[in-house]
């Protein structure tokens, strides 16, 4: 039981209320990123459903062997998260060695957490503009999940293993086209309602669970709803709703809630989870060891198609950009200070200083137009593909605490960040919850951050 959570005392203590039959109905695991809370839920929703009670790792009766494979209708998974990172490491691990039977169930594991999000019971259907109906997508990827297992089967013959790699790489791209285009960044109100009716369902086996994960990313009509579910949560289910940070959880749906905190590991077992599970004995960056997502997350932020190395100069580009746009118009409206008066703010000559030589470094020219700084940005990130827009947003608003930390020495710069990190905000619920394109969300976070800047008085 846990045998697959690497280093984590929550697993443990999840595993003694198990056997001692103390688990709460409800629970929530929060911590860092990266650090197992969605593994150690899964595994517990395994545990649970064994036939045998032992809930071993290769336990073979027929309720381990379906969640293994993530197929078991006792077993729905709902809430936005990055997928394309931990499917194209997967993938990477497969194609080190077809043969390995770890290395191809890794790759299916990667892709039906994503499906997972779709399944009927859970999945309610919302038009978006311009995009095309995700069943033919989804079909096509059960269809060849179907044929890749088959195949796998004879990937120890060298002539099969061309058509598998060409299989796996079909596979990854349909996946990160459904990610892309459908998986919404909030949790809606219709998919919180059906979980609720799905759980009052029968199970077909022991126990159902219900796995939220970033259940803080849903509206207020979504959290009433849920919160009618936690009250009365039906006898033959459990909840796992996972967080970063345990305040972000309402106090009315927190105090329903039995905590698992899930720490940060140690540089040496994150390596040993890099080696474990995506079989690489490559060392992981040094720079990522002070990163929010630990070894593990920079590991799998390197096979993105925009990984952070790429993204940074592009935020530090936007950030510069701004900056020099809100200096100019600043100086020609006479802020701050007395009119007329071409004083530059402290706050834009630190993001400026701190920014612009990372920008220039990637062969970024000064820009301080808004078509202009926006047509470089798509083109140099693809339109933003893979879902790197959010993944930009933060970049930028660490670029600019960095600024700030770095050349401002007192505490006029809250109103910098506060300003920033409003903005940014409100660019990722466009983006997230209204769909708006990267280039419409760009180039409205743009005009409204050199106008704060510009107008701003620090």
């Amino acid at each position: 039981m846990f045998e697959n959570i690497i280093a984590q005392a929550a697993a443990d203590q999840l595993k003694t209320d198990i056997l001692s039959r103390r688990l709460a109905p409800s629970m929530l695991f929060f911590g860092p990123a990266a650090s197992g809370k969605g593994s150690t839920a899964i595994e517990m929703a395994r545990s649970l459903s064994c036939e045998n009670e032992t809930a071993l790792w290769k336990c073979n009766c027929p309720a381990c062997v379906r969640h293994r494979l993530l197929v078991h209708p006792d077993l729905s998974m709902i809430g936005p998260r990055a997928f394309a990172a931990e499917i194209a490491a997967s993938r990477t691990a497969f194609l080190r060695d077809p043969a390995s039977t770890a290395g191809h169930s890794l790759f299916v594991r990667s892709l039906r957490k994503l499906l997972a999000r779709f399944a009927p019971a859970v999945w309610e259907y919302e038009s978006r503009s311009g995009k095309a109906n995700p069943l033919s997508v989804l079909q096509s990827l059960e269809e060849d999940i179907d044929e890749f297992e088959m195949r796998a089967a004879a990937a120890d013959m060298p002539e099969k293993r061309t058509a598998l790699e060409k299989l796996a790489e079909s596979l990854a791209k349909n996946a990160f086209k459904l990610e892309d285009d459908f998986l919404s960044e909030t949790i809606p109100i219709a998919q919180i309602r059906k979980a609720a009716y799905w759980s009052r369902l029968s199970p077909s086996g022991k126990r159902k669970t219900l796995i939220i994960e970033n259940a803080d990313r849903m509206k207020d009509e979504a959290r009433n709803s849920l919160l009618k579910l936690l009250e009365e949560p039906p006898e033959s289910i459990n909840i796992v709703l996972t967080v970063t940070r345990r305040e972000s959880v309402l106090p009315t749906i927190l105090s329903r809630l039995r905590p698992y905190r899930f720490l940060a590991r140690s540089a040496a077992e994150e390596q040993e989870i890099i080696r474990r599970v995506f079989r690489d004995s490559r060392a992981a960056p040094e720079e990522a060891q002070g990163g929010a997502s630990g070894l593990v997350g920079a590991y799998l932020d390197s096979f993105l198609p925009q990984p952070p190395e790429k993204l940074l100069p592009l935020a530090a580009f936007f950030v510069a950009a701004v900056a020099r746009a809100a200096a100019i118009s600043a100086k020609s409206n006479g802020f701050p200070g007395s009119r007329g008066d071409p004083a530059i703010s402290p706050m834009l000559k630190a993001l400026g200083s701190y920014c612009a030589p990372i920008a220039e470094s990637a062969d970024f020219e000064r820009a301080a137009d808004a078509k202009e700084v926006i047509a470089a940005l798509l083109t140099r990130s693809g339109n933003f593909e893979g879902r790197s827009f959010p993944r930009f947003l933060a970049l930028a608003l660490d670029l600019v605490s960095w600024s700030l930390n770095q050349y401002v020495t007192d505490h006029s710069s809250i109103t910098c960040s506060d300003i920033w990190r409003k903005r940014l905000g409100e660019a990722q619920a466009a983006y997230g919850v209204w769909n708006q394109r990267p280039e419409l969300a760009l180039e409205s976070l743009f005009h409204k951050l050199r106008e704060d800047m510009a107008a701003s008085r620090s």
